[in-house]
């Protein structure tokens, strides 16, 4: 059994910035790709930011300049720096890892439970 626990959501204002982070525990083989998900108020989820076990980062072009994405391999943790923050950022922020796991013969993806954040004056 898989576990991902997110912290570091919280209100901020325009400008601010917060750091969330994911970490995994349990009974892991590998770990392939880390991502963070958000979903707006009526709105679709997207994918904000991912990082591969490589260390190659994507993001979406509506974060781009602004997140960065990182990871500590040895704590099997992903990190998502979020820096200038706007209104339109505020979302609940999922954490997922493509992860081997014991009982599978391929990777599987495990979600955190969401961590909110408000950008808010």
């Amino acid at each position: 059994q898989v576990q991902l626990v997110e912290s570091g959501g919280g209100l901020v204002q325009p400008g601010g910035s917060l750091r969330l982070s994911c970490a995994a525990s349990g009974s892991i083989f590998s770990i392939s790709a880390m991502a963070w998900y958000r979903q707006a108020p009526g709105k679709e989820r997207e994918l904000a930011a991912s990082i591969t076990s490589g260390g190659k980062s994507d993001y979406a072009d509506s974060v781009k300049g602004r997140f960065t994405i990182s990871r500590d391999g040895a704590k099997n943790t992903v990190y998502l720096q979020m820096d200038s923050l706007k209104p339109e950022d505020t979302a609940a922020y999922y954490c997922s890892v493509r992860a081997w796991v014991p009982g599978s013969s391929v990777y599987r993806d495990v979600w955190g439970q969401g961590t909110l954040v408000t950008v808010s004056s």
